[in-house]
């Protein structure tokens, strides 16, 4: 019982000081490093035009890729879980992909295949629209490496979903738009929303595909991510800092909101 209880207390201790070491410590350090100076330069640096376009720009992109992934991948979820096809296996694996490919090599892959000397790339020229170091490259770079988030989330609520509820629908005269939205939508829109979360905190975040497809050009294409990095060379880690902080509040505050949404469904 005496060895029972101090593995048990050595295996919590170990996890603690994991968690503490790997998490804690960083975001508090990076607090710190923000308001290492005081204040004043703390705001001189969030406020910076360049600094405050590149938030503003990540946020806006990272909010239209979480958009796009949320009816994409929801439909794509739909599709692997209540529809058999050959190749389905092959797909469902392939959905993966972004999480174990580096995410340069994603950037390298859009580029190839999106860029002014490539096939789609030049019929887009024709037509006056430039992919490439411009807004859509990022977008579809965010896309890439948030595509699973979304279609994971959603998939174990669609198979554990209760099909005799559809069909109970279906035999009361409900269309079948009125029984996704009042049955099935209800009960994947935890995986729905935490999903979205996911996928947008990994947007706001992303350097490695992004930074060879977007041109960094300041104030038109300059994402906060590679803003960040831009100051770090440019030795100024209190200003790479302060962008940082505003990153990470804002993604405490979107896992705070989702988490009030679910625990007030949970409660009803």
């Amino acid at each position: 019982m005496l060895r029972s209880k101090w593995w048990s207390f050595g295996f919590r201790t170990t996890i603690m000081l994991y968690f503490i070491v790997l998490i804690v410590l960083p975001i508090i350090g990076i607090y710190t490093q923000s308001f290492s100076l005081g204040w004043q330069p703390f705001w001189d640096s969030v406020t910076d035009p360049l600094a405050w376009n590149s938030v503003l720009l990540t946020i806006k992109l990272s909010v239209i890729a979480t958009v796009i992934n949320v009816l994409l991948g929801t439909m794509i979820g739909w599709v692997l879980v209540r529809y058999r096809f050959p190749g389905r296996r092959l797909l469902n694996s392939l959905v993966d992909l972004p999480f174990a490919l580096p995410t340069a090599v994603g950037g390298l892959m859009i580029l190839l295949l999106l860029g002014p000397n490539s096939f789609v790339g030049d019929i887009a020229a024709r037509f006056g629209i430039e992919i490439v170091f411009h807004e859509p490259a990022i977008v579809i770079a965010m896309l890439f490496v948030t595509f699973p988030f979304v279609i994971r989330a959603i998939q174990p609520l669609l198979e554990e979903l209760d099909k005799s509820e559809e069909e109970a629908a279906y035999t009361l005269g409900a269309s079948a738009s009125r029984t996704f939205m009042q049955v099935i939508f209800p009960t994947i829109l935890p995986g729905i929303l935490s999903g979205a979360m996911l996928a947008f905190s990994r947007a706001l975040a992303e350097f490695g595909a992004v930074v060879l497809v977007a041109g960094n050009i300041p104030g038109k294409t300059l994402i906060a991510s590679v803003y960040i990095f831009g100051e770090i060379e440019s030795d100024n880690p209190q200003g790479a800092a302060a962008v940082s902080v505003l990153l990470l509040t804002l993604s405490f505050f979107i896992l705070w909101v989702v988490n009030l949404i679910q625990s007030r469904r949970l409660d009803k």
